[in-house]
């Protein structure tokens, strides 16, 4: 009957178009109240623990970084690099589109920031040059989903927060899987537009070009190359990143004056500032359930009714796939992610390959109405209908379909480049009560980056 209770309270809320925080601090509150021994102060306990981490300091920071770039230079001559280089192949302007995204996704780490900076830019030049409605829509908006997963990506900095789980080796294991969903999209843009005139290759416009933009090129350089290297955290590569940003647009570009980097600086803060509860009150409800043994529940029905990691895998995806259709991504992040993992590692999958598998479904849940926040942002920046810029993705989710089950059964791909070898995945098959048990009594065992 409470369950019903709960389900019914939850249905009200969304009728009532109450937002995602209110419907998480009502579901918490009387998870507490009907089912749990706990006492109501035990949200604010766990709220506060959620966010006394040092890494939530890199989100607000690669916020405000790719706000900067979007306004000012730097996007614009990594764009026209892009163009110039890519002129002279099939689509060579589509081309550019796609790794124009794929650069920019590499600084901002977030999906709007990159849809906004290329789009609004390049839209109306795809138009102009003859490309169709259907596919300039698609590709800009399909494209910008690349800052989900290309790090530095803002999910899987959430991911490794509600999960306890290494963000750098996170960001190493989502490169690979960054580049191939790149590849697809680019493949498929350069057969789409095979038969557009192409432009000849002008070398002393692509120097120029360079020339011109050095200073945004060597941002992402500096960047991954600090992370990779080891000698940035998370936090320390947000930092720098935002460093390197206002010096070039403060100093070298002078694109962007004092004032406007005072009110960027506001609409960042205001945009954390509803971020920071979700992550807050999701943690909270993950401890609760977790207290009342519901990943454990959980785990026992599906060790009797799944015996396979095949069959795993696929279920999650679908639930995934489903989830990202409803939910916005971080907040399912933190929600999912911690009921998850347990069962994942009873089936041998590894947390970081885990990690990735996640995004990408939710990446693709951008794309997905109802909810289809890639969708929402594309129509309003480039002024386009709902309908129209959610058929024009199809083809390009089709492929990123594609390159999810090329990653979810082919986990090397996602941990090939991270330092430590991968376990033999009958290594990693425990029983979640041993699991539990030893995190009780090991609390410290697995440490947040």
């Amino acid at each position: 009957m409470t369950s019903i209770y709960l389900l019914g309270l939850v249905l009200l809320l969304l009728v009532l178009r109450q937002n995602i925080i209110t419907i998480l601090v009502v579901l918490v509150s009387s998870i507490i109240l009907l089912y749990s021994e706990e006492r109501l102060y035990f949200m604010v306990e766990h709220m506060w623990r959620a966010l006394n981490h040092e890494v939530l300091l890199s989100i607000p920071l690669f916020i405000l970084c790719g706000a900067i770039m979007t306004r000012g230079a730097i996007s614009v001559r990594l764009i026209n690099i892009m163009r110039a280089a890519t002129c002279a192949w099939p689509g060579g302007l589509g081309a550019a589109c796609i790794l124009s995204c794929a650069f920019f996704a590499a600084i901002s780490g977030s999906s709007m920031v990159t849809l906004l900076a290329v789009g609004t830019i390049l839209y109306p030049a795809l138009r102009k040059e003859g490309y169709s409605q259907q596919y300039s829509l698609g590709a800009i908006t399909s494209a910008g989903t690349l800052g989900v997963i290309i790090p530095p990506s803002i999910p899987l900095i959430i991911y490794g927060i509600s999960t306890q789980t290494s963000i750098t080796d996170l960001f190493l294991a989502g490169l690979i899987p960054g580049l191939l969903l790149t590849a697809a999209l680019l493949g498929y843009s350069l057969v789409k537009n095979r038969k557009l005139p192409r432009h000849p290759f002008n070398p002393r416009e692509f120097f120029t070009a360079v020339k011109v933009g050095i200073w945004s090129l060597l941002m992402p350089v500096i960047l991954l190359g600090g992370i990779y290297s080891g000698h940035f955290t998370a936090t320390e590569s947000a930092a720098v990143a935002l460093s390197y940003a206002v010096v070039i647009e403060l100093l070298i570009y002078r694109e962007i004056k004092m004032p406007q980097l005072k009110k960027m600086a506001i609409d960042t803060s205001q945009l954390v500032g509803t971020l920071a509860p979700i992550i807050a009150i999701a943690m909270c409800l993950n401890d609760l359930l977790v207290l009342e043994q519901a990943p454990q529940l959980l785990s026992d029905w599906m060790k009797a009714n799944i015996d396979s990691k095949v069959y795993f895998l696929l279920g999650l995806n679908v639930i995934l796939l489903l989830v990202g259709t409803l939910m916005e991504i971080n907040a399912a992040i933190l929600i999912m992610a911690p009921i998850i993992l347990p069962l994942a590692r009873i089936y041998g999958i590894d947390p970081i390959h885990l990690g990735i598998i996640m995004v990408i479904n939710l990446e693709i849940g951008l794309l997905t109405p109802p909810v289809g926040f890639n969708l929402v942002v594309a129509m309003t920046a480039l002024k386009e209908k709902f309908s129209d810029v959610a058929r024009s993705v199809v083809p390009f989710v089709g492929m990123m379909l594609v390159v999810l089950m090329i990653i979810s059964f082919v986990p090397e791909l996602s941990l090939m480049l991270i330092g430590e070898q991968m376990q033999d995945p009958a290594s990693l098959m425990m029983d979640l009560d041993d699991f539990l048990l030893l995190m009780e009594e090991n609390p410290d065992l697995m440490v947040m980056e």
